[in-house]
């Protein structure tokens, strides 16, 4: 009996010792944490519209009679524009109208020469590098223009002018489609004769303008 006893003691541990041989050899679990979801970069391909407000300070010379008023004042207005990104570059066109205060006055011979500017508007294409939401970019393209001029005993003459605007900008996107900007543009609406035979002047105007901006994205 005792001899029976031993043999299915021996019999059971080796069983013990098969099985836990076997269960050794099986892979252990792997335990993997929830899957990583790349968050999408920010895109400024799109159409947007917005506003801007600033300063203008530039320079008028009148030819003839030796004077160079230099008209600064407010400018502000709106913009419309639509922006297309390959990589990190972005190309873009907008278009702006903007209202001018901008004012000089200069003495002369037989009184005071006066020029203003009452509006400004620029068609312009945009190249920019994106850092994400950052975008720095140059800009280029035809201004469009009031020039009038006003002599105290002359009196008014006015005409409307093309040129051109090079400037460049820093655009930040913030609160999903909204962003804002500073931007510099220097603006020529080179010039016009003004006045009676022979008194005439060759009028011109060139202005730097400093804005900011906001817009919203579509």
């Amino acid at each position: 009996m005792k001899a029976t006893l031993l043999r299915l003691s021996l019999a059971a541990a080796a069983a013990m010792v098969v099985t836990g041989a076997n269960a050794a050899d099986l892979p252990r679990p792997v335990y993997k944490g929830p899957a990583y979801v790349a968050e999408p970069l920010f895109s400024w391909t799109g159409f947007y519209i917005g506003a801007n407000a600033g300063y203008g300070f530039g320079k008028s010379d009148w030819s003839g009679f030796g004077a160079s008023p230099s008209p600064k004042g407010f400018v502000g207005g709106g913009q419309i524009g639509y922006n297309y990104q390959i990589g990190s570059f972005v190309f873009g066109l907008e278009g702006d109208y903007d209202y001018s205060a901008m004012k000089g006055d200069a003495a002369c011979p037989g009184g005071t020469c006066t020029t203003k500017n009452t509006w400004l508007a620029t068609g312009r294409g945009r190249i920019g590098y994106a850092f994400d939401r950052f975008l720095p970019y140059f800009t280029g393209g035809v201004a469009f223009g009031s020039i009038k001029a006003e002599h105290t005993l002359l009196g008014n003459a006015s005409s409307n002018r093309t040129g051109y605007a090079l400037g460049g900008g820093l655009e930040y996107a913030f609160l999903g489609a909204w962003s804002v900007r500073a931007e510099y543009l220097y603006v020529d609406l080179g010039s016009f004769d003004a006045g009676p035979a022979p008194l005439v002047n060759n009028i011109g105007f060139k202005a730097n303008v400093v804005r900011a901006g906001i817009n919203y994205r579509f």
